[in-house]
């Protein structure tokens, strides 16, 4: 059976087809569906409708493919919508099932599932942190998520509040900064087992791309990231490189895609600050994420 699973987060909209044992096709495009919705709440007609261009070309996608079961999830942008039925209506239609909102939880658990099914149980627990556009979740366990909480503080949500300069100004990356420490307070608070983890497993595309930038990838290749090994002090020279210069001059890192240079910075304070605040020395990259979750939750 040939499955599908998409993703339509706050920064990017993301496909994978498979059989269920093979990837077939997995793709990204930086929609920004989340664009505003933090101060309006509302999803911005502009953002719905890249968005809805996006899943046209994944129709066509699945189409090729003959897939034969889809699920669609909608997370951080979709849930602070007021409006999120004028994205949900032509979704349906242009896919055939409607957007399922996730909630944070839900979120959490798909990504741990996804991200852990290759690992060895004996290397955990783990701390599974998906780092979104508008919502990062945290999930910690072994084999199954015992704790998972979702935070709103992602790249986009970061940025539109606080990196207002190009580049930021030092007070604009503190304050984000501390803002993030207090939510991490409170993560720690609500989820105590983070302390008894002993790797730490990060998703989505803040994490990619910094790994990518790291290496000094110029083109995009799945196997050179997953499973990469992101060290604390590697993290940290890449994002003091990422949030010192102009984005004019930051579209030039190999490994980092244009579209997601205006928000890199914000998911770079994210990460780095869990790696100080956890004292994790090494961050392993995942490729596998919710994306996979979803493609294992359709398997008989």
């Amino acid at each position: 059976m040939t499955l599908a699973a998409i993703d339509c987060g706050t920064n990017s909209t993301r496909l994978l087809v498979s059989d269920g044992e093979r990837t077939l096709e997995r793709l990204m495009r930086i929609t920004r569906l989340g664009q505003g919705v933090d101060s309006t709440r509302r999803l911005a007609p502009e953002a719905v409708e890249r968005t809805l261009e996006v899943l046209r070309e994944y129709r066509g996608v699945m189409d090729r493919f003959g897939v034969e079961r889809v699920r669609m999830t909608a997370t951080s942008a979709a849930r602070d919508a007021t409006n999120r039925d004028d994205f949900f209506v032509p979704a349906k239609e242009i896919i055939g099932v409607a957007p399922e909102l996730l909630s944070g939880d839900d979120e959490a658990r798909l990504s741990f599932l996804g991200a852990t099914a290759e690992l060895d149980p004996a290397d955990g627990p783990f701390l599974v942190v998906d780092i979104g556009g508008g919502s990062t979740e945290f999930a910690v366990g072994t084999t199954e998520p015992v704790g998972m909480v979702s935070t709103d503080m992602g790249c986009v949500r970061l940025t539109e509040k606080f990196l207002h300069g190009d580049p930021p100004e030092p007070e604009e990356l503190a304050n984000a900064i501390g803002v993030v420490r207090d939510i991490l307070d409170e993560v720690r608070r609500d989820v105590p087992a983070i302390d008894e983890a002993k790797r730490f497993v990060g998703l989505a595309g803040t994490v990619t791309t910094m790994a990518a930038v790291e290496i000094g990838l110029a083109e995009y290749d799945r196997d050179r990231i997953h499973h990469f090994v992101l060290t604390h002090d590697a993290a940290e020279d890449v994002f003091r490189t990422l949030a010192t210069e102009p984005r004019s001059r930051r579209i030039h890192n190999p490994g980092l895609e244009e579209a997601r240079a205006d928000v890199i910075v914000g998911g770079a304070i994210v990460l780095v600050t869990i790696m100080r605040h956890f004292d994790f020395d090494e961050c392993l990259v995942s490729e596998a994420d919710i994306l996979d979750g979803l493609i294992m939750s359709q398997l008989p």
